[in-house]
């Protein structure tokens, strides 16, 4: 297993490379620490906000940087949107990558896209759901480095599973790092997960977020509570019931080749050595950062930098 600046899992000697490495890491937590509240709903006049269309029907997705650029693709997770990357996107951007994200099926702004568009109508949202928009998404273009955060991470796996030509590289960020019923890997929740059904759990899941109990930020805590104007009960209940289903697929991972990072934050409802143990199996890198289960928000420039040299890894 191959450590990063933020994880100890390598204790050798720096080399010239890991050393630059280092400083830019070093660099991009001081950033991350001045990062100040914001409008997390406001994009800038360089963002490129669409309707796209895909088996489930209508995604919210914004895209940024060069139409030419090296394609990044975002993916965010159960209960959250396209906006959990605002503060990544302009960073790839700035760098010459054509970077992208989207709102799941049912979540935030693509809350009219759901099982009943399928052919034929489904009633619930499932995996094979999820992963054809994104097979759908990412055949529109070049291969891409994909992102997927927590559920997301499932996703993006099976859709790697299935089509790894469409694939440059995967990060996986705060993702279940376990197989079958994952939510007993839960810090707090994973006892209990055993024996409440999935789709119960939905909207304890709402409740917990609408009072802050992970203490987010006052700006972002209040565009996180927003978003359930907008988002589907049945999609998170669906999501969090098919958490309970993740199918193994560490060893295709690992079979694939496609470079890997697995990104996680060590206070992450999953145990940091989880996390760890998931990316020796597949074969990743590994990169635990002094946050909580959104990096992409508290740690955006470390986790763009860590990405990055994925990406130059991919090139090689």
């Amino acid at each position: 297993m191959t450590g990063m600046p933020g994880s100890p899992a390598s204790a050798e000697e720096p080399s010239a490379p890991d050393e630059d490495l280092a400083r830019r890491m070093a660099e991009a937590q001081q950033r991350d620490a001045a990062i100040a509240p914001r409008d997390w709903a406001a994009w800038p006049a360089s963002a490129e906000q669409r309707t796209v269309d895909a088996p489930s029907g209508p995604l919210a997705h914004v895209a940024m940087g060069p139409p030419d650029g090296e394609r990044v693709m975002l993916v965010p997770g159960m209960t959250g949107s396209k906006e959990d990357f605002a503060l990544m996107m302009p960073l790839l951007a700035a760098s010459g990558y054509r970077v992208e994200a989207y709102d799941l099926a049912g979540q935030y702004e693509s809350f009219r896209a759901g099982p009943e568009r399928l052919g034929p109508p489904q009633r619930h949202y499932t995996l094979e759901l999820f992963v054809a928009d994104l097979i759908s998404l990412l055949e529109s273009g070049a291969s891409a480095h994909v992102l997927g955060y927590s559920f997301a991470g499932t996703v993006a796996s099976a859709a790697l599973a299935r089509r790894p030509e469409l694939f440059a590289s995967l990060t996986l960020l705060s993702a279940p790092p376990l197989a079958g019923q994952a939510l007993r890997g839960f810090k707090v929740l994973g006892p209990v997960s055993w024996f409440i059904p999935g789709r119960a759990l939905g909207p304890v899941f709402i409740v917990a977020l609408r009072y802050n109990v992970h203490r987010a930020p006052r700006d972002r805590a209040d565009f996180v509570t927003a978003r359930f104007a907008l988002t589907r009960r049945s999609s998170v209940g669906d999501i969090l019931a098919l958490m309970k289903r993740t199918p193994d697929l560490d060893e295709r991972l690992r079979a694939s080749g496609i470079p890997m990072l697995v990104a996680a934050g060590a206070r992450d409802v999953w145990p940091d050595a989880a996390h760890r143990a998931f990316a020796e199996r597949i074969g990743a890198k590994v990169l635990i950062l002094p946050t909580g289960h959104s990096p992409c928000e508290t740690a955006p420039h470390q986790l763009t930098v860590a990405m990055q040299e994925l990406f130059a890894t991919a090139g090689r």
